[in-house]
């Protein structure tokens, strides 16, 4: 097994991914959504992909069996993130048949590692239950904040 960050010639596995994370995160897509991610998803990748978006796999043989999504912004800087870049990671995904393995843990290493390499102040993520200890494991605190989650859907 090796972990690398993803190339140009991995988009077709990484819409792949996306898509396999969303059903699991949402239950269902529309079949429209669907047609529409797989026609989108390509493009954002060739557009983000090892700019600011850094995905990092697992593979054999060339087939990526897990990933993590680390997206970098640079902010006007703050003592709470004094360099300006930050990260959130996104779509920590692995194959089913591949779970239990360690290769989320792998590659939330590695990810750490280039976002401190990187000088991110700060990496941020949403944590599910299922994926809560595993972030604990590699580092990550809850947040407690006088600040309240919010946000708008614009359709």
């Amino acid at each position: 097994m090796v972990i690398d960050k993803a190339s140009e010639k991995e988009i077709s596995g990484l819409v792949e991914l996306r898509i396999a994370y969303l059903k699991e995160d949402l239950g269902t897509i529309s079949e429209a959504d669907l047609q529409r991610l797989k026609e989108v998803l390509p493009q954002y990748f060739r557009k983000h992909l090892n700019r600011d978006l850094f995905v990092y796999v697992a593979k054999e043989a060339e087939e990526i069996l897990a990933c993590a999504f680390l997206l970098v912004v640079e902010k006007p800087m703050s003592p709470a993130f004094m360099t300006g870049k930050t990260g959130t990671v996104l779509n920590v995904y692995t194959k089913p048949e591949y779970r239990k393995k360690g290769y989320a843990k792998q590659l939330m290493n590695v990810l750490l590692e280039d976002a401190k390499k990187n000088e991110l102040s700060v990496v941020e993520l949403k944590a599910t239950e299922d994926g809560y200890h595993l972030y604990k494991a590699v580092g990550f605190q809850d947040v407690v904040s006088k600040y309240h989650n919010m946000r708008v859907l614009l359709k």
